[in-house]
């Protein structure tokens, strides 16, 4: 697969853990999980990123400025327009991790966004237009499988991320990897048959 190297426009390191409260509850947040979305294609200006969310300015440079100050954007270049210095903002990772809590007892992912029910959410309409695909598969692996599958899941998500934008519609990749209560099958004898 051929993956697209100028989606951002921008240098970014690959992964940022996050572990301060002030970024769960930064990413937490609908808006913010949408403009550090938006900038995954390339840097844009608050005014670029308003009229992309159908928002004020003011509303969007007060969220620009909460992810800059919890370190997951930056200021990528500027560009003068009549005696102004217009600000291009960029992510400073193409994932973002919910890591260790950053003081004891805290939950990180209490704060943190349940993806799957944001995308559950989402999907809504493309299920009732009969355009929706999904998969679920159930399988009892080791902890060191889980992290392993993980990985490569999220390196998918990041190959999904940076495929050329084109087309009309913006589609929505979601994955999850959660312990079941699932029953599971005894594992089977040496020769391969139960007896």
């Amino acid at each position: 697969m051929s993956i697209n190297a100028r989606n951002p426009d921008y240098d970014l390191a690959d992964r940022l853990e996050l572990t301060t409260h002030a970024q769960l509850r930064a990413i937490a947040d609908d808006l913010r999980s949408m403009i550090l979305e938006l900038l995954l294609e390339r840097a844009a200006t608050v005014g670029e990123l308003a009229a992309a969310v159908d928002r004020p300015k003011s509303t969007v440079a007060h969220h620009v400025g909460v992810l800059v100050e919890t370190g997951m954007l930056r200021v990528i270049r500027t560009r003068r327009v009549r005696a102004i210095d217009e600000r291009y903002y960029g992510r400073t990772a193409r994932t973002f991790m919910v890591g260790v809590a950053a003081h004891p007892g805290d939950d990180p992912l209490a704060v943190h966004a349940n993806a799957l029910a944001v995308a559950a959410a989402e999907s809504v309409p493309a299920h009732e237009a009969d355009d929706l695909r999904t998969i679920i598969r159930h399988a009892r692996i080791s902890h060191e499988h889980v992290r392993e599958f993980w990985d490569r899941v999220v390196t998918l998500s990041q190959e999904y991320a940076q495929l050329p934008r084109a087309g009309d519609v913006v589609y929505g990749f979601a994955a999850g990897l959660y312990p079941t209560d699932h029953g599971t099958l005894p594992d089977a004898e040496p020769d391969g048959y139960d007896r």
